[in-house]
């Protein structure tokens, strides 16, 4: 869960921290008030877009970081399976942004935008004020029903996808088979001169590093033979050479070994030093005398080399990819010179694949057929609980005219809120409020099978009130038994319900307007409430009915069997 949220020098705040808990984290504030900061900042953390006016004015940095308690190893496995060390059960995102860029960290190692969103979409679930809307496009529902029965789907998904990437290299490859005759001709002539000039280099894998490595020696020919042969001077021949004041000096040592024992010793070290200079004389002698810097040698490497780059600027960068062009080259001849017989087996490989697409596609419909009755009819009866008493609720599914990775499937979500009317596209019936309830209970829903312990709704209840809000708090608690809820609200029946209620406000200090976030007590709690009940001005009577939601709120929570 998110365990910790620090904030430094974004828009409105100066710096704030904040500790989250299990259950329902309510955050609630006057508008105005740098609400939608915190959602800002969380998504900054996550990898989100970084609006130009975030960092504060004459601000050096800002910086947030988020603090996650991982308990689940599945995803501790998950995670390290990432390369993602995990220490002490603690992951830590966090963003820097100096001067318009910034640089992402896990746990104080620089990653990618990209690997922190893959990360995040494992920890956190963030549901805007406005993504109800995304319920309005069409091709989402059928994203919804997949979340619902991924279980059931998972395998024969994949199944699908590497028979759909088989199917379209084929038809791929069909499309373009379609050449007249002059055409198919041409391209056979060229393959074949290819063929003939690749064939005719009889190319060996690894001649080109032990070429250059014999060009280097030949090219460096004369210089090494100078440096070999006055090393060789130096250390064999004449009265100066390494090995004749060697001797001398073993004679020396020798004379005079017997009358201290350490002498013996430096004497046996000499005497190895001799044998290993005459070994490396009689070895160097060798090397000069079996050593041949020839130009007519030198002329066939170069010649080789010259061959083997040309090739390697036409059909790849090492003898391997030469090599393996060459074979591409001979099957693509080989489907050309007998084109009929290429052709038919190729139409017969196209309609054995399309079977098969067919037959997976299939079944994967028929696994959604049956999810999208239990997931309408699960969707339905949360509905009843947000006061959709009379809701018609389907999910219909239609093919559609090609095939997809994802099958034939096209999905919609069908709706009646009144007893007689026909079900409905939601876009033509569905208020704003009506949306937020319908996606809170979807979120209800999939939120049984979703392994991603954060969820964060950022004022999805808008356009609802009264009683509708009591259910939606009640809904709102019940989901919080199974994740960690952090939401930020303006319906005092929701924050009534909250484990833990935090206070976000506004305020000038030294001439600059600063937002600071809190935690509340439960009179700090009950004033807070009050004030979204009543407004500028909070009677008795408002207190008293804070107090008195408040104590419901309680009382639901501890009939539901929390503590």
């Amino acid at each position: 869960m998110l365990q910790n949220l620090y904030v430094k020098n974004l828009a409105l705040i100066d710096e704030a921290e904040v500790e989250f808990t299990p259950g329902l984290n309510i955050m609630t504030g006057e508008t105005g008030a740098g609400k939608s900061i915190i959602i800002g900042s969380v998504n900054l953390a996550l990898g989100g877009k970084l609006p130009k006016e975030m960092i504060r004015e004459n601000a050096p940095f800002g910086l947030v970081e988020l603090t996650f308690s991982l308990e689940d190893e599945r995803l501790k496995q998950i995670l390290e399976e990432m390369d993602i060390s995990i220490e002490d059960d603690t992951l830590i995102l966090s963003r820097k942004i100096v001067k318009g860029r910034s640089v992402s960290k896990i746990n104080g190692e620089s990653v990618p935008a990209s690997k922190v969103k893959e990360v995040a979409g494992l920890l956190i679930d963030i549901h805007g004020q406005h993504e109800h809307q995304s319920l309005l496009v069409k091709k989402n529902h059928l994203n919804i029903l997949d979340a619902y029965a991924k279980n059931r789907l998972k395998d024969e998904k994949e199944k699908l996808k590497s028979v759909y990437e088989q199917y379209q290299r084929v038809k791929t490859e069909l499309k373009e088979a379609s050449l007249d005759t002059a055409e198919r001709e041409r391209e056979l002539s060229f393959l074949e001169f290819e063929i003939a000039e690749l064939e005719e280099a009889q190319l060996i894998p690894g001649e080109d590093e032990e070429l250059e490595q014999e060009y280097r020696r030949l090219l460096n020919g004369q210089k090494i033979m100078e440096a070999v042969s006055k090393a060789y001077e130096k250390t064999s021949e004449g009265f100066d050479s390494a090995t004749e004041q060697i001797s001398h000096a073993l004679r020396e040592l020798s004379s005079v070994s017997e009358y201290d024992e350490p002498l013996a010793g430096f004497e046996s070290q000499l005497m190895e030093i001799d044998n290993l200079l005459n070994d490396f004389n009689r070895e160097i002698a060798e090397y000069i005398s079996d050593t041949v810097f020839d130009e007519e040698t030198f002329a066939e490497v170069e010649k080789r080399l010259d061959l083997i780059n040309h090739l390697k600027s036409k059909y790849g960068k090492t003898i391997e990819e030469i090599l393996s062009s060459l074979e591409e080259k001979r099957a693509r001849a080989e489907k050309l010179s007998d084109y009929d017989t290429y052709l038919t087996k190729l139409k017969h490989e196209f309609s054995q694949k399309e079977q098969e697409v067919e037959a997976y596609s299939k079944t994967l419909s028929e696994i959604r057929k049956t999810a999208a009755k239990e997931l309408a009819e699960t969707i339905k009866k949360e509905l009843n609980d947000l006061n959709f008493p009379n809701v018609s609720f389907s999910m219909r599914l239609q093919r559609m005219d090609s095939y997809t990775a994802n099958g034939y499937d096209d999905a919609e979500f069908l709706i009646s809120a009144n007893p007689g009317e026909p079900e409905k596209s939601l876009e033509k019936i569905a208020s704003g409020g009506e949306l937020s309830r319908i996606m809170l209970a979807i979120k209800t829903v999939l939120a049984d099978t979703d392994a991603v312990e954060t969820l964060i709704f950022d004022e999805i209840d808008t356009g609802i009130s009264g009683r509708t809000a009591q259910m939606v708090s009640e809904k709102m608690n019940a989901l919080g038994n199974s994740h960690q809820i952090i939401c930020i609200t303006h319906l005092p029946q929701i924050a009534a319900m909250a484990d833990s209620h935090y206070l976000i406000e506004k305020s000038v200090q030294d001439e600059t307007t600063i937002s600071t976030i809190r935690p509340l007590e439960w009179e700090e709690s009950i004033e807070e409430l009050a004030r979204m009940l009543g407004g500028v001005k909070i009677t008795d009577t408002v207190l008293k009915n804070a107090k008195e939601m408040k104590e419901l709120a309680a009382n639901t929570k501890k009939s539901s069997g929390e503590p």
